[in-house]
């Protein structure tokens, strides 16, 4: 049975992609990333998008468009304003009960998953993209990989994740998590 996400490893997830985001150099801003649709500035750009999402989904509030520019020219700025609204909205809620979404009404814990396999995946393809260690906490991956594994179902592949990516047991934590997520680690 996959370990229930908690909020102190979601803080841990925000913390270790932030770090990321602060070590990248400008000029790799144009470098692809494993997450194909983007690159590197842009999936910056979408992670901001998704932790204001998650935050508005959480405790209400605005969130900007997928199609702007969230980001500016100080992206390590732009995520920690992000990354400070998603940890205030879930103190303020709670773990407890249930959030409505638009994909339906699931415990908040999933939800609390949901947003840390999120960040985690992003942070590997952030990391490898712009060659930083991709040795990252390897419980946050542990917990994320746990719930994809039970949440993310064949019929929600597609636009956001691609076919699972056949990785070993034995491949490090990340790859693992990586290849679930429909990239190619290898």
């Amino acid at each position: 049975m996959a370990a229930t996400p908690s909020l102190e490893q979601l803080e841990r997830a925000l913390d270790q992609a932030g770090a990321i985001i602060g070590r990248i150099r400008a000029d790799q801003a144009s470098l692809q990333t494993p997450c194909t649709e983007f690159d590197v500035r842009a999936l910056v750009n979408h992670l901001v998008f998704d932790i204001q999402m998650f935050a508005s989904t959480i405790g209400g509030g605005t969130r900007g468009s997928p199609d702007e520019d969230l980001i500016g020219s100080d992206w390590s700025v732009a995520y920690a304003t992000a990354r400070a609204s998603l940890l205030d909205a879930w103190q303020q809620r709670g773990v407890e009960g249930t959030i409505k979404g638009r994909m339906g009404e699931f415990p908040a814990t999933w939800s609390v998953g949901q947003n840390m396999a999120d960040l985690a995946v992003h942070a590997w393809d952030l990391a490898t993209a712009t060659h930083q260690s991709t040795k990252l906490d390897q419980e946050v991956a542990r917990v994320s990989l746990g719930w994809a594994r039970g949440a993310l179902k064949p019929e929600y592949r597609g636009k956001a994740f691609g076919p699972e990516v056949e990785v070993p047991e034995n491949a490090p934590i990340y790859e693992r998590l990586a290849g679930f997520f429909g990239r190619n680690p290898f």
